[in-house]
């Protein structure tokens, strides 16, 4: 049962906490989460990410990012072991909900989890009515000249 701790660009991270209660109320103990502010100091970064990853760590974490390459990500590969931490950039929603509805999964397997969350949340909807079916006023059988009675 890894632990889920979310290092973004703030406040996003605080955000996507408060999204995860709504749909998953019992979550807070398993998730925390730091909102890195502009100001910060790299250093101060990871004293405050390491205090939070050894709260939910159950030995294993799983780390969210929200960018590759930026300060957040920087930081938490500092943390990542490879093995018991691994980290996983690009958060979203989907990846998140997905990661607390299969937390009970070890932590290669909820890694596969969310990466899936995440892929599969990002599409493009359609802004067509559903079916494609045009909508027309006052249109009934009578209106149509057919064979039938």
């Amino acid at each position: 049962m890894p632990g889920l701790l979310i290092i973004a660009h703030a406040p996003l991270a605080s955000s996507l906490k408060a999204v995860a209660s709504h749909a998953f109320p019992d979550c807070g103990a398993r998730l925390e989460v730091l909102d890195v502010a502009p100001e910060m100091a790299p250093e101060q970064i990871e004293a405050q990410a390491r205090e939070l990853l050894a709260r939910v760590r159950r030995p294993e974490a799983l780390i969210f990012t929200d960018v590759f390459g930026a300060t957040p990500c920087n930081v938490a590969q500092k943390l990542a072991d490879g093995v018991q931490v691994k980290v996983v950039a690009g958060v979203n929603v989907p990846m998140l909900w997905r990661s607390l509805c299969y937390a009970d999964e070890p932590l290669d397997a909820l890694v596969a989890r969310a990466m899936a969350g995440a892929a599969q949340g990002v599409m493009q909807v359609a802004t067509s009515r559903p079916q494609n079916q045009t909508y027309k006023p006052g249109a009934n059988d009578q209106d149509h000249r057919h064979h039938q009675q």
